[in-house]
C-alpha cells in the first residue's frame, strides 16, 4: 500500500468508527509506526480534511456525537490554566464563558477551546492585555459550556472538576436551566 491509499484508508476507517481511533490502533491496522499515522493526519489536514484528535484518538467532525453540559466554577486566575487544560485532556471542548451578574443578567464570551495550545493561546492574550477575566466580575463564579463526544467524557470532567475543588454549587437566584448534577 502506497502511501496515498494509505491516507485514503485513515480517512475510510474513521468514516466508519463509531467512536474515536488512536493513532496506534491505526498503525497496527496499517502496518507502519504510529508517528506515520501522525504524519498522514497532518497531510489530511493541511489538504482540508478536518481530522480532531482527542484524548481517545481522531474523529471526523460529523462523525462525532456532540453531548453538552454546563458547569458552575470558581477558582483563582492562577487557576484557569489548570481549568482549561483539565477539560481539554479529558476529550472535552470549552464552548464559551458566561457569567450570571444580578444586575447584568447573563454576560457571555465564545471561547472554543480545544487543545492545551488553545489554552495557553488564551492565557497569552489576557496577559497581553490591560483586560480581566469574566469570572472577576462575579467574585471567581462563572460557568462554562463544554462539549464532547460522549455524556461519560462529560461525567469524568465533572468528577475531575469537582476533585479539585473547581465546581461551585448553584443559587437560588440563577437561572433553572444552569442546573447541573454534583
Amino acid at each position: 500500500m502506497n502511501a496515498a491509499e494509505r491516507r485514503n484508508r485513515i480517512i475510510q476507517k474513521l468514516e466508519e468508527s463509531d467512536k474515536a481511533l488512536s493513532g496506534s490502533a491505526l498503525a497496527k491496522e496499517l502496518g507502519v509506526s504510529r508517528q506515520i499515522i501522525v504524519q498522514d493526519v497532518g497531510l489530511l489536514r493541511a489538504k482540508g480534511t478536518n481530522i480532531i484528535s482527542t484524548n481517545l484518538g481522531y474523529v471526523l467532525p460529523d462523525q462525532t456525537k456532540e453531548e453538552k453540559r454546563v458547569f458552575k466554577l470558581r477558582h483563582t486566575d492562577e487557576e484557569v490554566s489548570d481549568e482549561l487544560s483539565l477539560i481539554v485532556d479529558c476529550g472535552g471542548i470549552v464552548k464559551d464563558v458566561f457569567i450570571y451578574h444580578k444586575v447584568y443578567g447573563t454576560v457571555r464570551a465564545d471561547m472554543n477551546i480545544r487543545s492545551r495550545e488553545d489554552v495557553r493561546k488564551f492565557l497569552e492574550k489576557i496577559a497581553s492585555g490591560s483586560s480581566s477575566l469574566l469570572k472577576n466580575v462575579t467574585s471567581g463564579y462563572h460557568y462554562h459550556t463544554v462539549l464532547a463526544p460522549s455524556e461519560e467524557t462529560l461525567d469524568l470532567i465533572q468528577e475531575r472538576l469537582s476533585e479539585k475543588g473547581f465546581l461551585a454549587p448553584l443559587q437560588e437566584y440563577e437561572p433553572v436551566d444552569l442546573k447541573q448534577t454534583n
